[in-house]
């Protein structure tokens, strides 16, 4: 985990759903759509967040359980370099 997933674990646990672009522009990220949306799609692999439609993305019982502490990403899953690079 980094600091841009739990900053976008904490809007979408506010907000409910987000785009990459909501995320650069109305959470303060300072990054890129393009880093937002890859650290998204390393949050559905480790399944904190789920892809809702298109580019938007919502957060699972699991992401909630991590924002309240319950749950360690320790022991999520974690993209292999072959998935990492498609």
């Amino acid at each position: 985990m980094e600091q841009i997933d739990e900053r976008i674990l904490e809007f979408l646990y506010d907000d409910g759903w987000a785009t990459p672009s909501m995320l650069a522009r109305e959470a303060g990220i300072e990054a890129g759509e393009g880093r937002i949306s890859d650290r998204c799609e390393r949050l559905v692999y480790a399944g904190f967040v789920a892809p809702v439609h298109g580019d938007m993305y919502e957060i699972t019982r699991w992401g909630q359980l991590y924002v309240e502490g319950e749950v360690d990403a320790e022991h999520q899953p974690t993209p292999t370099v072959e998935r990492a690079l498609r």
